[in-house]
């Protein structure tokens, strides 16, 4: 079977940034269509069943948790059947995204309250869950000053009905989508590269107030993507132009050999 199509290609658009770069959508195009529910369900329902502990955490049955529920099966048009004890644990078996729930607390910080999270690009659902905005970005370069200020200025203008949409993307050997740890490229050959793109949504929930923080990520194959000419022309202009210290945050430096040779095979097969 030739390879899909993959849904989002955000090099096309220049290297990742830090910046935010939330752009509005049409509140139909929030969770639909779902590019990888056939790929991972089967995985993502494991991961919130056997390892909850790790994957389902917070206030996964409070009233923002429920309300969520109501609109998530309302959009996609399904009701749940799962067995889950919580609003947040039924939610998260409808679509292919993480769900993150942020509240406003009463120092006015945005504060993650809840998570079900199953495909983590590095990071851990159990270290961030209760963090507040400037935590959860403190990782990021600039993140604790920059992105957090800008992001918090974002959720206190979001008002019901807006939903935005940004993307962020690497490239990881292999292709595992719990990952709260980074893959290890030590011994990988350039089959064994993927494209992980990262599509993020915000929307404020109309009766709690809370904002609702959605991440699919999507995984493709590097080299079918790298054997178009122009494709691969684009990609390589994003990842070298990539900022030095988002280039190290991301691991980019240790896969920088490999990712040059899956261009080179690329241009040669093309």
């Amino acid at each position: 079977m030739p390879p899909r199509t993959p849904p989002y290609l955000p090099f096309l658009h220049g290297p990742p940034r830090v910046t935010p770069a939330l752009k509005p959508i049409p509140e139909r195009r929030w969770l639909i269509p779902d590019t990888e529910m056939d790929a991972c369900e089967l995985e993502r329902l494991m991961l919130l069943e056997e390892q909850s502990d790790e994957t389902l955490l917070g206030e996964i049955d409070s009233a923002p948790a429920r309300e969520l529920l109501a609109m998530i099966g309302e959009a996609v048009n399904v009701s749940s059947q799962s067995p889950a004890d919580s609003a947040l644990g039924r939610a998260a078996t409808l679509v292919s995204d993480d769900l993150c729930l942020l509240e406003r607390d009463e120092c006015g910080d945005w504060r993650l309250i809840a998570g079900a999270v199953t495909a983590p690009t590095y990071w851990s659902l159990e270290e961030m869950v209760g963090g507040t905005l400037d935590e959860l970005h403190s990782p990021v370069p600039g993140g604790s000053s920059e992105l957090a200020t800008r992001i918090n200025r974002v959720f206190n203008g979001l008002v019901p009905g807006r939903v935005l949409e940004r993307f962020n993307w690497t490239v990881q050997p292999g292709g595992a989508r719990y990952t709260p740890e980074r893959p290890v490229a030590l011994g990988a050959e350039p089959e064994d590269l993927f494209l992980r793109v990262e599509r993020q949504t915000i929307r404020k929930l109309p009766e709690t107030g809370v904002i609702c923080f959605t991440i699919r990520i999507c995984l493709d194959p590097l080299l079918p993507i790298l054997v178009d000419d122009d494709l691969r022309e684009s990609f390589e202009d994003a990842w070298i132009g990539a900022d030095r210290a988002l280039r190290a945050y991301k691991g980019w430096d240790e896969m920088e050999m490999l990712v040059r040779e899956a261009c080179l095979q690329s241009a040669a097969t093309g």
